[in-house]
């Protein structure tokens, strides 16, 4: 059988934190990310959150992503 020469990604939904910013939450993920997955491509921020701290300040941001890697 012979295939063409289209490429073909998965998606997976990950959630990065971090107490240092948005930034550094999706580093977080993604560089998590690309130490599990093979052929890491590109990702998405599907959603941004955080926690709250008692003096009002943020301390937690939350990052939600989908990642995508080719399928072999």
């Amino acid at each position: 059988m012979t295939y063409g020469h289209g490429r073909t990604y998965k998606k997976v939904e990950i959630i990065g934190i971090s107490s240092a910013g948005i930034e550094d939450a999706i580093q977080q993920a993604v560089t998590r990310a690309h130490h599990t997955l093979d052929k890491l491509s590109w990702f998405e921020v599907q959603e941004v959150r955080g926690h709250i701290g008692d003096d009002g300040k943020v301390n937690e941001y939350q990052v939600v992503l989908k990642v995508a890697f080719e399928l072999k």
